[in-house]
């Protein structure tokens, strides 16, 4: 296995992680200490009461973009998982790579039809915004910056780096 694939294989991996990390934790957009510190997630939403130093959670009532949302999140890190797994067989099976290559493709699209999706739920009643536009009391949250900061961005880096050996090894051929 060359440099290049084992710095692919480490960006799929974090960037794995990062988009586990986005989905475990409920703090997509964020009112903090504003109107009792309130946090939307895809799994998850919390409430603190004014005066109170813990918070309420439970499982939301979801809008039809975020559960496609949460649907397309989930394929994404089930694609990098995959993708992980076949960039390290590419060390025994170099044809693997090829593989690798086409679920991760699969796996940024899911990524970034999250990031499309998501911000078109802002127009739900709790949140009282519009389409890709938040009102000025809610905020985007640590798990989206998370998630477009880490996730897709070393996804997409990953995919670059992958195709540099793809290239040199069918030329080699």
């Amino acid at each position: 296995m060359d440099k290049l694939t084992i710095i692919a294989g480490i960006l799929f991996f974090s960037s794995d992680v990062f988009a586990i990390a986005s989905l475990a934790h409920p703090d997509w957009i964020n009112t903090e200490d504003r109107a009792g510190a309130y946090t939307l997630g895809l799994t998850k939403q919390c409430q603190k009461i004014y005066g109170r130093r813990e918070s309420t959670c439970f499982f939301p009532t979801l809008p039809p973009e975020w559960v496609a949302s949460l649907f397309f999140l989930t394929a994404g890190i089930a694609c990098l998982s995959v993708t992980c797994i076949l960039v390290g067989l590419s060390h025994w099976y170099r044809s693997m790579l090829m593989y690798a290559r086409w679920v991760a493709f699969g796996g940024i699209d899911c990524l970034c039809q999250v990031g499309i999706l998501f911000p078109i739920g802002f127009r739900q009643d709790v949140v009282g915004g519009e389409v890709y536009r938040l009102p000025e009391v809610w905020g985007l949250g640590d798990s989206y910056k998370i998630f477009w900061v880490f996730a897709v961005i070393l996804s997409c880096s990953g995919c670059c780096i992958l195709m540099m050996p793809m290239r040199i090894w069918i030329l080699n051929r």
